[in-house]
C-alpha cells in the first residue's frame, strides 16, 4: 500500500482561504440513547435505525453485550459480535468493517463496554496516574473521531448509572443523587448531534438536541416514526460536496511503477477509463529510465 496523505496535505495546504454563505449539508446522524438497565435502550435503537434507512438488511449491532439476538423477530438485521478486549481499536475495526459491507446504521451495543476496557487498563499502569491517561486519551479520541466521521447513522447506547454530587450539611460532606450519569467519558455526549436519555419505563428525553425535534418536548416513546423523523432532519439542505481530486497531478506524483498501479488499481472504473492515457504514459516515463540504465549497464559489460 502506498501513502498518498503528504500529496493530499499539499493540495489542501495550497488552497487559499475564502469566506462562503452558510448553508446546511445533509448529514449523517450520531445519536446517544442512555439509560440503565431494562431502560430498553436496544429495542428502541433499532426501531429507530430502522425509521432512518427502512431496510433491516442494511442495520447493523455492534454486539458487546450477547443481547442483540433477543429482537431477531423484529426482522433480519446484521450482528457483529464484539469480543473482549473491548479496547477503542477493535471498535473502530467493528465500524469499519459494518461501514465496508454496505451497512447504513451502526448501533454500537454498547459504547460503554470501551470505557470499562480504558478504566481498568489505566487502573493496572504503575506510575503517575494523571500522565498515565496520555496512553489512553488520543486512543479514545481516535475512537470518538470514527464515529463522527462514518458516513454511516450511528447509535450509541451507554449504559448509565446514578450520579452523586456531596453537599455540605451540618459541617459534614453529605452525598446526594443528582439524576443518571452515562458509563463513558465526560463530555462524550456534546460530540454526538441528539442524546436522549430512557428511563425504566421507555420513555425518552432529550438532553442534548442539535435537530430541534426533540428538546424542551414531553417525554416520549422512541418508534420507527422518531427514526423517519430525524431522517427528514438529516436530509435537508445539499447534498455533501465530495472532495475535488487533481488525478492528473495525482498520477504525476507516483514515483515508481509500483505506485501507479496502486492508485489504478484504487481507482473506480470511470476513473480507470477517463485517466487511461495518463496512466500510460506515466508509466512509460517511469520505465524508460529503467530500460536506459539496463541498456548502458549491458553495452558497459561488454
Amino acid at each position: 500500500m502506498v501513502d498518498f496523505a503528504p500529496f493530499f496535505i499539499h493540495q489542501i495546504q495550497n488552497k487559499k482561504m475564502k469566506l462562503e454563505t452558510a448553508k446546511r449539508q445533509q448529514v449523517k446522524i450520531k445519536v446517544g440513547l442512555q439509560g440503565c438497565a431494562g431502560s430498553g435502550k436496544s429495542y428502541s435503537a433499532l426501531l429507530m435505525a430502522y425509521g432512518l434507512v427502512g431496510n433491516w438488511n442494511k442495520i447493523a449491532v455492534i454486539d458487546t453485550e450477547n443481547a442483540a439476538h433477543l429482537y431477531s423477530h423484529l426482522g433480519n438485521y446484521q450482528v457483529l459480535k464484539l469480543t473482549a478486549p473491548h479496547s477503542p481499536e477493535r471498535f473502530i475495526e467493528a465500524i469499519n468493517t459494518c461501514v465496508d459491507a454496505g451497512i447504513e446504521a451502526v448501533i454500537t451495543d454498547s459504547l460503554s463496554m470501551e470505557w470499562d476496557y480504558i478504566i481498568d487498563a489505566h487502573s493496572q499502569l504503575s506510575g503517575n496516574s494523571y500522565t498515565n491517561w496520555a496512553k489512553f486519551t488520543p486512543r479514545h479520541q481516535r475512537l470518538i473521531q470514527a464515529i463522527l466521521q462514518a458516513d454511516v447513522h450511528i447509535i450509541c447506547n451507554l449504559r448509565s448509572k446514578q450520579d452523586y454530587v456531596l453537599n455540605q450539611k451540618n459541617g459534614k460532606s453529605v452525598p446526594e443523587k443528582v439524576g443518571m450519569k452515562p458509563i463513558q467519558r465526560e463530555g462524550v455526549d456534546y460530540e454526538l448531534t441528539l442524546v436522549l436519555e430512557l428511563d425504566i419505563k421507555h420513555n425518552a428525553v432529550a438532553s442534548k438536541d442539535r435537530t430541534g425535534l426533540f428538546m424542551g418536548k414531553p417525554e416520549f416513546t422512541i418508534t420507527t416514526g422518531t427514526g423517519k423523523a430525524i431522517l427528514d432532519w438529516c436530509n435537508e439542505g445539499d447534498e455533501p460536496v465530495a472532495l475535488e481530486i487533481d488525478y492528473n497531478a495525482l498520477i504525476q506524483h507516483c514515483g515508481t511503477v509500483e505506485a501507479l498501479r496502486t492508485l489504478y488499481l484504487e481507482s473506480t472504473d470511470e476513473i480507470q477509463s477517463e485517466y487511461r492515457n495518463e496512466f500510460n504514459q506515466r508509466k512509460y516515463q517511469l520505465q524508460v529510465p529503467n530500460l536506459t540504465q539496463r541498456q548502458n549497464g549491458t553495452t558497459n559489460s561488454k
